[in-house]
């Protein structure tokens, strides 16, 4: 094609070129706003990065300078496209603790669960499919599934994750619409950006409800490991191997530098998932792969957990006790573990509309609206509490109430906190994740 038979736009001779799924991906204006709220003088309780300075990070550069002197032949070079075997050997200890009996064939390692996401996706959804997820939903998830071309139908949670009776509803509903539903998306373990965790007693009657309708069940789990009070909840995998698809990943409980994550799936769905990922990259990177491996068989990773487990837990209480003391008139929940608090705003408050003025005032949070795919949820914020010490917590709690507070007063004189278009977020920065 030449020159002259191109119709772009005067920002972008390409644009008519670009595939129809490339028009659909949007970026957010909060993207732009976390530009300024990564300065060091604001306080970000937006981005959900886990607190790296929690590692033993003079034994890890030892660890990486081993492992290039030792084995830098092989964790240079092109892998696996399902991934290192030993590593997969490992991942299966991993999810034993939340009663998975897989075998390393079972997984597939992926450039974090993020690809994982992307994969499953890809072998599954056409255009006009319908993925079924929780209200609200993980950003990153819901831009996945955008740029597949397919719709989100939501379904309520509670105090007590996802709700079953909810579930029937919306997928009897769809059924008798004549609309196609490719699976249930959920995040069963303090849920990002809920923070609430599915209970005991509804996990089965979750995979049974699937089950009855034929839909798979895509069960991300980062945080799983990461409760401050109980044992690790039983998977959803562990209830039904030929119904779920299992995602796993060591950024939340190791980091997220490696991008090292994984799936397990059905037999059939897991050579898929394998062809899918090789015609994306080939192989996930061996360099991230043994790193992680090494940390696995010379380190005490389950001490770091309960490390990590203590210092979250800790700045979860620095977060709670900060909006009960400057926060009163709204209301959250209280999370068990995991990175997040989802906070319910005072009435007539537009939190999309308020985080710009958030950001003048040196406190950065995440609006509600970023976590449906319909644009609802402009009365919430998610907090996350996993990076910034108790200390920054507590004063940029207390900046933001500051900010709420003079909202509430405009609400009181004109009616109005903003206008609310919607927001769509559909690859976020680590910012957002």
């Amino acid at each position: 094609m030449s020159t002259s038979d191109r119709h772009g736009t005067r920002l972008d001779p390409w644009f008519d070129a670009y595939a129809a799924r490339a028009h659909r991906m949007r970026a957010s204006e909060i993207r732009a706003l976390f530009a300024v709220a990564s300065r060091p003088e604001v306080v970000s309780l937006a981005g959900g990065m886990p607190y790296i300075g929690g590692l033993p990070l003079d034994e890890l550069s030892e660890m990486s300078r081993r492992l290039i002197l030792e084995q830098g032949e092989v964790a240079l070079q092109y892998g696996s496209g399902q991934g290192d075997e030993a590593l997969r050997e490992q991942i299966t200890n991993v999810m034993a603790l939340e009663g998975i009996a897989a075998h390393p064939d079972d997984v597939v390692v992926t450039t974090g669960s993020q690809q994982a996401l992307d994969l499953v996706s890809t072998i599954f959804l056409d255009p006009g499919d319908v993925v079924v997820a929780e209200a609200p939903s993980y950003v990153g998830a819901l831009g996945v599934f955008r740029a597949h071309e397919a719709d989100v139908e939501h379904v309520a949670m509670d105090a007590d994750g996802l709700v079953p009776a909810e579930l029937e509803r919306v997928l009897t509903e769809l059924k008798a619409a004549g609309r196609r539903v490719k699976f249930l998306y959920t995040v069963p373990n303090f849920h990002n950006p809920g923070g609430v965790t599915m209970s005991l007693e509804r996990r089965p009657q979750v995979v049974e409800i699937c089950r009855r309708h034929g839909v798979l069940i895509l069960e991300d789990n980062p945080y799983g490991l990461l409760g401050f009070d109980s044992e690790p909840m039983p998977a959803l995998r562990s209830l039904s191997e030929e119904g779920v698809i299992y995602l796993g990943s060591f950024s939340k409980t190791f980091a997220p530098g490696y991008r090292v994550g994984w799936a397990v799936a059905p037999h059939a769905v897991r050579e898929k998932l394998v062809l899918a990922s090789e015609a994306a990259i080939l192989s996930p990177s061996n360099a991230s792969q043994l790193a992680i491996r090494a940390y696995l068989e010379h380190f005490d990773w389950q001490g770091q957990i309960k490390k990590f487990q203590v210092q979250y837990r800790e700045r979860r209480d620095a977060m709670i006790s900060s909006l009960e003391e400057h926060l009163p008139e709204a209301s959250w929940n209280v999370p068990d573990g995991g990175f997040y608090v989802w906070v319910k705003l005072p009435e007539g408050l537009n939190a999309k509309t308020m985080l710009p003025r958030a950001v003048t005032a040196r406190v950065a949070y995440v609006s509600g609206t970023a976590f449906y795919a319909d644009g609802q949820g402009s009365d919430h914020m998610r907090l996350s509490y996993c990076y910034p010490t108790p200390e920054r917590i507590r004063e940029g709690v207390r900046r933001l109430a500051s900010v709420v507070d003079a909202e509430m007063e405009t609400v009181r004189i004109f009616g109005v906190s903003g206008d609310d278009e919607g927001d769509a977020v559909d690859f976020p920065s680590p910012n957002l994740a």
